[in-house]
């Protein structure tokens, strides 16, 4: 068994070479005892280095302490603000999983510590995140840096499209960052964040993280993006700092003699089987460039379409809404698309927000075969389910969804209360069950989503709009509005234009809720037209 080695243990084991020595009847001879003096003064010494780590170990729990209480004290004076940076997200995540481990393993060095049983306690008992956390977030700041343009070193000093909205990241978050991109295969963020943490590393003295490590990620990425020179490049900058690195000095004779190979090609005048270079177009097809395009307030629809548009008061003749008529914007036609603004008061949004909280898991998907509902990576949400039963607010809401669509309730799904963590998105889709979806809604019973009404239940200072890629419109968060389209023609058939997405948040707080009515019980308040809609709308 291999024990091991620590400065604690060192002193315990030259005590018990001094017990083996005395066995020897040292006082019996002049000679014995003058070398018990070498003796202690080794043990001396021994123990004087013990100390010197164990200070300096405590030195290190100190700063890591000092750090850990410093952001906790600026993030306690404006939580949900704090919290909502998609930045200082990161950062919390990578102190509680990453950091936190170098503090265990400081702590762990006292193996009779009370402190790290405590430690234990708190991870399995209360709320902590996981590796997966971690890889989480890191994904969802990569995502807004392509979504929305950003400048890597931009985002490292804590700025959101020009807005400073926390500290700066560190090298070893930087660094952290790229290995995370990494794991996941994706080279190109790699690159972006372990240059930056390169560069970062050279000005920040004090960082935990070793040029060498960075030196290595960078160069088999590159490699990887088919850049075999500079990727040769960065190995021997490697190996000038470690010359017996073991996994460079493999790397360097591979890559010598890939460089090689195409060098030999190239003289032929044949072309090269080299891995072609990535470029940030190759991450985006069309669609998806005109989505991004949208999120960030780029694309808009034609002049000939908003100028029709207008703003309206409308009380469905309904005697209630008389004296308050709901206060309506349209935001396109064909598909129709609604905003009713004031419509979901402070009362009620803190209510749901309150019922739902306890109750949010990862927000899932229906399976288009099994119909079976599935977490996707394309939407990355936490949601819970609200009855109107529950609270008379929630009744509330229902019944002003009826006032405001004319729709019966009966067949209406119950309150749906979404909350966007880091980064958080829904890639573009239907709320509709398309043809090919045969399971989609069986347990129901109801038909297909005739409509979608979306309460936004919080402002947000960047991000989160609602975009129709194909007909280039935007909905934009605004607290106590809510957006309304049908999402089937009235033949029945699916309206493809409703295609729609959540962006991500950039930064702030996304709330929303939303009531999806079916087909069941609207035979004669939208009655079915035996007109089918032009080809290029059906599904």
């Amino acid at each position: 068994m291999q024990i091991p080695y620590t400065p604690k243990f060192s002193v315990i084991f030259y005590l018990f070479l001094l017990i083996g020595s005395s066995y020897c009847e040292v006082f019996t001879a002049l000679a014995d005892l003058e070398e018990l003096l070498q003796t202690e003064n080794y043990l001396i010494t021994t123990l004087e280095n013990y100390v010197k780590a164990e200070e300096h170990r405590i030195d290190l729990l100190k700063k890591y302490a000092e750090l850990y209480r410093k952001h906790h004290d600026r993030a306690s004076d404006d939580v949900e603000s704090h919290v909502s940076n998609p930045i200082n997200a990161y950062v919390l995540v990578k102190k509680l999983t990453s950091d936190w481990q170098q503090v265990e393993t400081l702590i762990a060095t006292d193996v009779s510590s009370e402190y790290m049983a405590n430690i234990t306690f708190i991870k399995e008992n209360m709320k902590f995140p996981t590796q997966e956390d971690l890889n989480g977030a890191a994904v969802a700041l990569t995502r807004l840096q392509d979504t929305y343009h950003l400048d890597t070193s931009s985002l490292a000093r804590g700025e959101l499209n020009g807005v400073k909205y926390s500290a700066e990241l560190t090298a070893a978050d930087c660094f952290e960052l790229g290995r995370q991109s990494y794991n996941n295969g994706d080279y190109y963020h790699t690159l972006l964040w372990m240059r930056e943490a390169d560069v970062r590393l050279r000005r920040d003295s004090n960082d935990t993280v070793d040029r060498s490590d960075i030196l290595e990620y960078l160069a088999f990425s590159t490699y990887k993006q088919g850049n075999i020179p500079l990727a040769l490049d960065l190995t021997n900058k490697l190996l000038e700092i470690l010359p017996s690195h073991p996994r460079a000095l493999g790397n360097k004779v591979y890559y010598e003699d890939e460089l090689q190979k195409y060098n030999q090609v190239k003289r032929k005048g044949e072309e090269g089987e080299l891995p072609q270079p990535h470029t940030e177009d190759a991450y985006h097809d069309e669609q998806r460039e005109i989505y991004e395009s949208l999120c960030r307030g780029e694309l808009s629809p034609p002049i000939e379409i908003t100028s029709q548009l207008k703003c309206v008061y409308v009380n469905h003749g309904n005697p209630y809404l008389f004296l308050a008529p709901f206060k309506v914007e349209e935001a396109y036609f064909n598909p129709s698309i609604y905003i009713f603004h004031d419509v979901m008061s402070d009362a009620e949004i803190e209510t749901i927000k309150r019922l739902a909280t306890p109750r949010f898991r990862r927000a899932t998907v229906q399976n288009s075969e099994t119909g079976e509902l599935e977490i996707a990576q394309y939407r990355i949400s936490k949601s819970a389910w609200l009855r109107e039963e529950e609270h008379k607010h929630i009744s509330d809401v229902t019944q002003r969804v009826a006032d405001m669509t004319m729709l019966s309730m009966e067949s209406a799904e119950e309150l749906q209360v979404v909350n966007y963590g880091i980064g958080g998105h829904y890639e573009p889709h239907f709320d509709f069950a398309r043809k090919d979806e045969k399971h989609a809604f069986k347990d129901l019973g109801s038909g297909n989503r005739i409509a979608t009404v979306l309460f936004y239940m919080s402002d947000v200072a960047q991000g989160g709009a609602t975009v129709f890629p194909n007909i280039m419109a935007s909905v934009w968060p605004k607290k106590g509005t809510a957006a309304f389209w049908y999402n089937l023609h009235e033949s029945g058939e699916g309206d493809v234009n409703t295609r729609h997405a959540a962006c991500p948040v950039l930064a702030g707080s996304k709330w929303v809720s939303n009531k999806w009515i079916h087909e069941k019980y609207q035979e004669f308040l939208r009655p079915c037209s035996l007109v089918r809609p032009p080809p290029e709308l059906t599904t």
